[in-house]
């Protein structure tokens, strides 16, 4: 590695060092948020550091995605930051404690009554009405012929003449 790869790796590293003692050590949400921001820049120089130093550019590309998803990081972070210190006057993480998932009960069936009808909606009919008139196979004609009407097809036409 060259000098100058050297130093933005340790100075990456230092302030991922640095995020990450701020972000265990403070108990203030924004705070902790910015810390976790340092920490993502810190990631980002390294990326950027060793994509310099192998002469490809899929570290910056990497780094740029990182920056992004920190400013939508950000982004969600105020919004919570805003939301929780309306319901609270503190932003203090021990004082958000409660907010932790439910504990879940023993599964419950639901109780279904017999004898309850669901009653689910009416459809509207599509298409054509239904002739009210009775077709000839109801009538009891077994075939067409007896209507007096003629049932041959074209080809049947040509092959009896």
């Amino acid at each position: 590695m060259t000098q100058e790869t050297t130093h933005l790796v340790y100075f990456g590293s230092a302030i991922f060092t640095l995020g990450m003692i701020g972000f265990l050590t403070r108990r203030s949400m924004i705070l902790m948020f910015l810390s976790l921001e340092l920490m993502l820049a810190g990631v980002s120089i390294n990326l950027v550091a060793f994509s310099k130093q192998h002469h490809n550019y899929q570290g910056q590309v990497l780094a740029i995605i990182i920056l992004t998803v920190a400013a939508c990081e950000a982004a969600i972070a105020l919004a919570l930051i805003v939301s929780l210190s309306r319901r609270k006057s503190t932003l203090d993480v021990q004082a958000w404690s409660e907010l932790n998932e439910i504990p879940m009960r023993s599964a419950e069936v639901p109780v279904v009554m017999v004898d309850q009808v669901r009653h689910y909606p009416k459809l509207t009919p599509a298409g054509l009405e239904p002739s009210l008139t009775p077709s000839p196979v109801e009538l009891g004609y077994e075939n067409w012929n007896e209507l007096g009407e003629n049932t041959d097809t074209p080809m049947e036409k040509t092959q009896n003449a």
